[in-house]
C-alpha cells in the first residue's frame, strides 16, 4: 500500500535528476549568486559526517581524491574528528593537485594525510568513499582501482559521497570498477546514475542532502529527467469522480492473434480495464473468437480479421485507444494492423510483434507516427525489440547508455518510448524522460509486458497524455508487483492493482487540493 504522503516525500526530495553538466550548472549558479563555493563544500562534508555518525564505530578511513570530491572528504574528516571519532585519510594522487575550495578543504584538516594504498583499508569501523565524483568519465585504472577493490573487500560500512567512486553520474555505467557503498550522501537532487542499473546497485541507502543550492536555479537549468513517481505525473492522472460514467472513461481495443496465441491479449485487455479503462473490447480473428469470448468477462470481443476491419472498428471515435502486438505473431499482416491503427484518430501502443514486425523497415513505421493526426503513439520495447527495430537507424546498443538510447529512440521514431528494465526509462519525443527504481524481481515473469502495454492504452483510453500514461503505468506496474511478492504471475498484477490505486488516490487527493 502506498503511503499517503509518498507524493509529498517524493517533492521533498525534488524529482528532478540532474546530469553531471547540470549539477556543476547548479553549482555555478549558487556561488554566482552570492553563496562562496566553500560553504556548500562544508555542507557537504557535514552532511557525510551526520552520516558517518549514525553508524556503530569509531575509526574512519577517509579515501580522498584529487577533486571537489576529496574536498568533501577533507570536511567531513575534520567534522568527525571534532566529534571525537580517530580519522586517517588517505589520498590518492599528490595534495598539490588539490585547487580552489578543494585546497582550502585540504588545508584545514591537520590530521594524517597517507599516499594511498590498499593496506591502509583495514582497523577500521567506517570507509568514506571521497574518490570520485559523479562525473568519472574514463576507466579506473592504477592505484585508484586498487583502492576501490580494498574498500570493497573491507567488510566494514562505506559511505560514498555522491555517488560510488567509478560509477557514472550520467548513465548509472561502472567504469571499470565501482565501489559498493552501504550509503551513499548526494547533494541537492539525484543523479539518473543513482536510478540506473547497474549504479544503482552500488548505492546503498541513499540520501539527499541539503546544503544550501537552492530550488530556483532549475529554472535556469530546465532539468528533463525525472523520477518516476506519482509527483511526476499524479495532476495527470485520471481519479473517478462521482459524476463519471463508463464512456467518460474511454474505451480500449486490444488486438489479438490467433487461436494458439490469445493468452498476452487477454492479460492486455484485463491490465487495461483495471487501469480504469470504463470498457475493453478484444479484436479477435474469427478462428480465436470463441476462446477469447469463453475467457472473458467484464471484457468484450468482437471478431476482426485484418486490417480493413480493425480500421472500421476504430471510425467510432469512442474507441479511442488501441493497443497491437501482444502474441499478435510477426510479419505482413501485423505491419497493416499497425499502419490501420495509426491511421486512425486512437491512441495507440505498441508491443511485442507490432515492433519486431518493422524491425526490417522501421523508416516505415516512424514516418505514419510522425504525420498521423490522431492520438500519441508508445512503443514498448525491451532490448531486443529496441536493437531490432532502432538498429539500422544509427543507434549503436553498446556504445549508448539507456537513458540516452530511449531518448534518442524517441527523437527518431517520434514516439514515447518505454525501454523495459529493472530501470525502465521511458522518454519522450520533445526531450522529457522519466527513470523507474520501483520495479521488483518478481516482475520478470511471462505475460508481465502484456500486463503493462494494456494498462497504459487503460490510461491512454481516459485521456491521459503519452508521456504521464506510459511513465505511470511503469510504476503502477512496480508498485502491484511489489504489493503481490514472491510467486507472481502475469496474472495476478491486474488483481494487485485495485489496492495500489486505492492508496495512489489517498496520496494525490492532499496534493491536488493544495
Amino acid at each position: 500500500m502506498i503511503a499517503a504522503d509518498s507524493v509529498e516525500a517524493m517533492t521533498d526530495i525534488g524529482i528532478e535528476l540532474l546530469t553531471t553538466d547540470e549539477m556543476a550548472e547548479a553549482d555555478r549558479l549558487t556561488i554566482a549568486g552570492g553563496v562562496p563555493g566553500i560553504v556548500l563544500m562544508e555542507a557537504a562534508g557535514i552532511a557525510v559526517a551526520d552520516a558517518a555518525s549514525a553508524i556503530a564505530g569509531r575509526r574512519v578511513v577517509v579515501v580522498a581524491g584529487p577533486g571537489n570530491n576529496g574536498g568533501d572528504g577533507f570536511v567531513a574528516a575534520r567534522h568527525l574528528a571534532e566529534r571525537g571519532y580517530t580519522v586517517r585519510v588517505s589520498f590518492v594522487g599528490e595534495r598539490s593537485m588539490l585547487k580552489g575550495d578543494a585546497a582550502a578543504a585540504s588545508a584545514r584538516w591537520s590530521g594524517p594525510v597517507d599516499a594511498a594504498a590498499p593496506e591502509q583499508i583495514k582497523d577500521c569501523d567506517i570507509i568514506v568513499d571521497a574518490l570520485f565524483g559523479a562525473g568519472l568519465d574514463r576507466d579506473v585504472t592504477g592505484i585508484a582501482r586498487a583502492m576501490i577493490e580494498a574498500i570493497n573487500a573491507s567488510g566494514v560500512p562505506v559511505i560514498a559521497v555522491d555517488l560510488p567512486s567509478g560509477s557514472n553520474g550520467s548513465n548509472g555505467a561502472v567504469m571499470g570498477a565501482a565501489v559498493k557503498a552501504s550509503h551513499t550522501v548526494t547533494f541537492f537532487r539525484r543523479k539518473p546514475g543513482h536510478l540506473l542499473l547497474p549504479g544503482r546497485s552500488h548505492c546503498g541507502v541513499l540520501t539527499v542532502a541539503d546544503i544550501g543550492i537552492p530550488a530556483k536555479v532549475l529554472d535556469a537549468i530546465k532539468p528533463t529527467t525525472f523520477a518516476n513517481g506519482p509527483a511526476l505525473w499524479g495532476a495527470r492522472f485520471p481519479v473517478p469522480q462521482v459524476d463519471g460514467h463508463k464512456y467518460v472513461r474511454g474505451h480500449a481495443v486490444v488486438v489479438s492473434g490467433g487461436l494458439t496465441t490469445t493468452g498476452a491479449a487477454r492479460l492486455a485487455a484485463r491490465g487495461a480495464l483495471r487501469a480504469g479503462a470504463g470498457l475493453v473490447t478484444i479484436a479477435s480473428p474469427t478462428e480465436a473468437l470463441a476462446v477469447n469470448a469463453a475467457t472473458s468477462l467484464s471484457v468484450m470481443v468482437r471478431p476482426v480479421d485484418g486490417a480493413a476491419a480493425l480500421a472500421d472498428v476504430l471510425r467510432d471515435r469512442r474507441r479511442n485507444a488501441v493497443l497491437l502486438g501482444p502474441g499478435g505473431g510477426v510479419g505482413e499482416s501485423m505491419r497493416q494492423l499497425v499502419l490501420a491503427a495509426l491511421a486512425s484518430e486512437a491512441a495507440v501502443v505498441l508491443d511485442a510483434d507490432a515492433l519486431t514486425s518493422f524491425a526490417e523497415a522501421p523508416a516505415a513505421l516512424f514516418e505514419a507516427i510522425k504525420k498521423r493526426a490522431g492520438g500519441g503513439v508508445v512503443l514498448t520495447p525491451h532490448n531486443g525489440e529496441y536493437y531490432r527495430l532502432f538498429k539500422t537507424i544509427g543507434v549503436n546498443i553498446q556504445a549508448n547508455a539507456k537513458l540516452e538510447r530511449t531518448c534518442l529512440a524517441a527523437h527518431e521514431s517520434g514516439a514515447v518510448v518505454l525501454l523495459k528494465g529493472a530501470d525502465t526509462v521511458v522518454a519522450a519525443p520533445d526531450g522529457r524522460a522519466s527513470i523507474a527504481d520501483n520495479a521488483p524481481p518478481y516482475l520478470a515473469t511471462a505475460g508481465s509486458g502484456d500486463v503493462l502495454a494494456g494498462m497504459i492504452a487503460g490510461l491512454l483510453a481516459q485521456g491521459m497524455p503519452p508521456f504521464e500514461a506510459a511513465s505511470a503505468a511503469v510504476w503502477l506496474h512496480g508498485e502491484a508487483g511489489s504489493t503481490f511478492g514472491p510467486g507472481l504471475i502475469a496474472e495476478d498484477l491486474p488483481e494487485a492493482l485495485p489496492g495500489v490505486y486505492r492508496g495512489l488516490f489517498t496520496a494525490l487527493e492532499p496534493a491536488r487540493d493544495r
